[in-house]
């Protein structure tokens, strides 16, 4: 079992920067393939960015690339989203995932993350 616990949220203007971290608990994520997901009241959940173990290998949504960076430290058992060149759009509650282990691929489904945060929001004002 692994806990996740986001944190770095909060209110930003458009064209700022905000740093996301997860940290988690439990077990090394470094088994694990994570991800960032957020979430807007009334839609469904929304890819935002993946890594593989090592951290060589990401996947972006269209919408954030060349805006997020996701990065690890395995070390610190802890997983980063920077976000950069914000926008209101990006407005949500943003959580972090983890497949379990043993599942190796990037992969953009919710469905296939096994372990979730609580979430930390972030706002960006026009």
């Amino acid at each position: 079992q692994v806990q996740l616990v986001e944190s770095g949220g909060g209110v930003v203007q458009a064209g700022g920067s905000l740093r996301l971290s997860c940290a988690a608990s439990g077990r090394p994520i470094s088994s694990s393939v994570m991800g960032w997901f957020r979430q807007v009241p009334g839609k469904e959940r929304e890819f935002v960015a993946t890594i593989n173990l090592s951290g060589d290998s990401t996947a972006y949504a269209d919408s954030v690339k060349g805006r997020f960076a996701i990065s690890r430290d395995n070390a610190k058992n802890t997983v980063y989203l920077q976000m950069n060149s914000l926008k209101p759009e990006d407005t949500a509650v943003y959580y972090c995932a983890a497949r379990r282990g043993g599942f190796f691929a990037l992969t953009v489904a919710a469905a296939e993350y096994a372990y979730w945060g609580q979430g930390t929001q972030v706002t960006v004002s026009s």
